[in-house]
């Protein structure tokens, strides 16, 4: 029997730069049996499944995307607590996706990423480098390709102190690689799956987080 894992999602949009025009997917199967990860995206649908070697399940769930991905320049990559997938969305728009999935379907299991959802009129104030967490040069998975991770890059070296002088600025971090945006996902992971087969009631087509409610005036 398997199980529908946690799928958290958020995105980003624009209609000029192909790098900040993606959609975030978190699959949440802790400890997962790479001989097990069965991962394939086309061009307008990701499918998974993989089991866990802690409690020792089968995760598994496929979904139709609401709109066509560029699957080369999409990114994947594995860590003890989860999977993530980063997806180059194909057309270049400002406007965000309405919804993950093609159809207007409920899907509990498939959430909002909060940690990483900025509302679309504001993703301009948060910078993409800062959201994924500081990515390395840790190379990613492309569909059913090699399981493979290219080795992290070294840090560059921080400038000696002279005498009694100040210390000499570090270096700033320059333009982000597209590549190269995948290093760190696995550890900004949120908790795993829940012990029933499916989580708490959400909508796959939350577009966002909901506004907050006006505060009661006081007596």
């Amino acid at each position: 029997m398997t199980t529908h894992p946690e799928v958290l999602w958020a995105q980003r949009s624009s209609d000029s730069v192909a790098d900040k025009n993606i959609v975030w997917l978190t699959v949440n199967v802790p400890d997962i049996d790479k001989t097990s990860l069965q991962y394939e995206l086309t061009s307008t649908g990701i499918s998974f499944k993989a089991t866990s070697t802690t409690d020792k399940r089968a995760y598994e769930f496929s979904l139709p995307l609401f709109d066509e991905v560029d699957t080369e320049a999409s990114l994947s990559t594995l860590s003890s607590r989860s999977f993530t997938a980063v997806l180059r969305k194909k057309a270049l728009k400002a406007e965000y996706w309405p919804r993950l999935t093609k159809e207007k379907t409920k899907l509990p299991f498939v959430k909002t990423d909060f940690s990483k959802w900025v509302d679309e009129d504001e993703q301009d104030g948060a910078p993409l480098e800062e959201d994924l967490g500081g990515m390395g040069d840790m190379g990613g998975m492309g569909g059913m390709g090699d399981m493979g991770m290219g080795g992290m890059g070294g840090m560059g070296g921080m400038g000696g102190m002279g005498g009694m002088g100040g210390m000499g600025g570090m270096g700033g971090m320059g333009g982000m690689d597209f590549s190269k945006m995948m290093a760190s996902m696995g550890g900004a992971a949120g908790p795993g799956p829940s012990g029933t087969d499916e989580p708490a009631d959400s909508d796959s087509d939350d577009d966002g987080p909901p506004p907050l409610e006006d505060a009661e005036p006081s007596a």
